[in-house]
């Protein structure tokens, strides 16, 4: 009868344990964690509570009214509740769940689970630390100021990513083409990283396309080459033909490796980069936790080939109604699949190897250049979406035509209309060596430019425009390069958008001297300009139906809000002849500003609710020491229950902020 009656105590015990804490600890909780760290508090608890009170008592003699009652069974619950907050907090301290802003967890996964991947993740974060300590970037990259350390200090970079390989050396290979940030130094040791990717064999490929099409890959292609065009560390590139419409096709398949390394290494790549930036004042004003976090977001771009067949129509519709003929392929959205995407197969050459067709075409090289180029500033100038790597591999002449036809949309930028205004204003000023021109347009392509001290950062460029003026040729990303440097010196940053602008011209440069070595890039570019600001301002005069049909569509928007001006202004006089107007703005006139002071405040409020508790009661326990008489139990009593409030409402603001960290941004 005594175990009994202990079990359903011990029960009871636990189900109030269960409530009481879920209430104090708040909502959105896990029924997991609540219950584990119940269960763990119980068991302990009661084992301690047996051992050293119920052991040899007569605690089951009496009823359970009289147990509940008793100062040791107050005493045991309260353990319990304040030991299951502890392991809640613990397990929440630990847990990878993230928050979204509700503060309901985005995706849970098993304990095992999340701490056997921590445990991988952990080991190969310390095997590529020990790599980089081992090849002295620590050491290099703290005294990386004379060009000799920063050689060294490169080569130590270099070694790190090569010897890290994977997804590392993917990375060390875009640094390379990073041409406006890092200095020709690090670039150059950075183009010797070489991935060596072993093409997908002939079963892997019939393996991929027997995933994505089953039965069905006879009825899609009439001939598909198990030989591949190309092979890349991310797919590989095959020539195949569509049965239906006997069309040659480019088939490219997703390696099946890739999205298991993205999920191993990315996040691995991510803490070395966080790690690095926080061993270095280098690392950090370059920018390299970012760097690595733009190349995370753009490889996660990449390996979707549902948004690379989605950037080439786009593409497609931009140079259909633009002005400038180049050749997009035409993407088959029909027979691709989420690892399959297949291709208008475009007969030419690259445009490093085409000389004969050049020839064979009597295609002038400048203006082959120049329409390159101009397809290009009228993407990203006019319609704000562009190609992102426009290098030679990716740049074709069509064997029939001499035309231009770009290829790989993996990488696809897009610029706001306020950054189109401000790229076109900074690549006119350097042509116009007007800096104030420059500036205007690097405050309008940066996030934080009205904090700079205008006159100084004028006088910066104007160092820069002087450098090389009276000079044959201007290498962009040596110019480049030293505007970005100048701009972090200001602590500038800019928006990824326009950094991805920016990489995309230098690279776009190297393209258009391999094709022209005299082509003047920043000259072609005013020459755009002006053609385009003329073509403009000519464009209501030579299109007067879509004039006409533009403004109407925008009087039709400002008509209703035309009619009721009158009579706001006469409310507003009115208002103002009864003195009703007051002007009034703070920061809880935003709803998010507000609920975060609120929040602040409450959680302040608690705070020194739980210190007061804590002081009040180590202050009577103090006292109770110097009192002799019977009133020293009751001091005791509230002193210890102080104690205990100060705990829970302690236990209760760490776990809130353990969440508030977690909360996705």
């Amino acid at each position: 009868m005594n175990i009994i009656s202990a079990v359903i105590q011990l029960v009871g015990a636990s189900f109030v344990i269960f409530f009481i804490s879920g209430r104090l600890i708040g909502s959105q909780v896990s029924l997991v964690k609540r219950v584990l760290s119940v269960v763990i508090s119980v068991v302990f608890t009661t084992f301690v509570f047996w051992y050293t009170y119920l052991r040899g008592s007569d605690y089951f003699d009496y009823g359970i009214v009289e147990n509940v009652v008793n100062s040791a069974t107050l005493l045991w619950l309260g353990s319990m509740l304040l030991i299951s907050m502890l392991l809640y907090l613990f397990f929440e301290l630990f847990d990878s769940i993230e928050l979204n802003e509700n503060g309901t967890p985005v995706g849970r996964r098993s304990y095992f689970k999340t701490l056997l991947i921590y445990w991988k993740r952990q080991k190969r974060l310390r095997e590529v630390v020990g790599i980089a300590v081992k090849n002295g970037v620590t050491r290099t990259v703290k005294y990386a100021r004379s060009r000799e350390d920063e050689r060294e200090l490169a080569k130590a970079l270099r070694d790190t990513l090569e010897q890290c390989g994977g997804v590392f050396i993917k990375f060390g290979q875009v640094l390379s083409t990073r041409k406006e940030l890092l200095s020709p130094i690090f670039i150059e040791e950075l183009e010797k990283l070489q991935q060596h990717v072993k093409p997908l064999t002939e079963q892997q490929v019939e393996q991929i396309l027997q995933e994505n099409y089953g039965q069905d890959v006879d009825r899609v292609f009439s001939y598909f080459s198990k030989t591949p065009l190309a092979s890349a560390s991310i797919g590989q590139v095959h020539k195949a033909v569509l049965k239906e419409a006997n069309e040659p096709v480019v088939v490219k398949l997703l390696r099946p490796e890739v999205k298991h390394i993205m999920h191993e290494d990315l996040s691995i790549l991510m803490e070395f980069a966080s790690w690095i930036s926080s061993k270095s004042g280098w690392a950090e004003n370059l920018g390299f936790y970012d760097l690595a976090k733009g190349f995370s977001l753009a490889l996660s771009e990449e390996i979707d080939f549902n948004i690379e067949a989605r950037n080439m129509e786009q593409m497609a519709l931009i140079v259909q109604k633009g002005e400038i003929n180049v050749k997009v392929p035409q993407v088959f959205t029909r027979y691709s699949k989420k690892n399959v995407l297949v291709m208008e197969y475009i007969k030419g050459q690259s445009v490093t190897v085409a000389h004969a067709l050049f020839n064979d075409n009597c295609v002038n090289r400048h203006d082959f250049a120049q329409t390159l180029l101009y397809a290009f500033l009228e993407q990203a100038l006019v319609s704000g979406i562009f190609h992102a790597d426009p290098h030679p591999g990716n740049i074709y002449i069509e064997e029939d035509t001499g035309r231009v036809a770009m290829l790989d949309y993996g990488a696809v930028g897009r610029l706001a209309m306020q950054q189109q205004d401000g790229l076109k204003y900074f690549l006119v000023g350097i042509h116009q060596a007007d800096a104030a021109l420059v500036v205007d347009g690097i405050n309008l392509l940066v996030e934080n430019g009205e904090a700079v001290n205008r006159q100084e950062m004028e006088q910066a460029i104007s160092q820069i425009l002087l450098r090389i003026s009276y000079v044959s040729r201007v290498e962009t990303d040596e110019l480049i390069y030293s505007i970005f440097s100048v701009a972090r010196d200001f602590g500038l940053h800019f928006y990824p958008a326009v950094s991805i602008a920016l990489r995309a011209i230098v690279t776009l440069d190297g393209t258009l001297s391999t094709i022209d070595p005299r082509f003047e890039i920043f000259r072609e570019i005013k020459d755009f300009s002006n053609n385009y600001l003329k073509a403009s301002l000519a464009k209501p005069f030579k299109q007067p139906k879509e004039t006409k049909q533009y403004i109407e569509e925008e009087l039709a928007l400002l008509l209703p809000n035309l009619r009721k001006i009158p009579r706001r202004i006469d409310q507003m006089i009115k208002k103002a002849e009864s003195g009703k107007i007051i002007l009034h703005h703070d920061i809880f006139s935003d709803k998010t500003n507000a609920m975060f002071v609120t929040q602040l405040f409450s959680r302040f409020v608690l705070l020194l609710v739980g210190i007061t508790f804590g002081i009040i009661s180590v202050a009577l326990l103090a006292i109770s020491q110097f009192i002799h008489t019977a009133y020293a139990v009751y001091l005791n009593t509230a002193a210890y229950l102080g104690l205990f409030l100060c705990a829970i409402l302690l236990v209760r603001l760490s776990i809130q902020a353990i969440r508030d960290m977690k909360r996705t941004k």
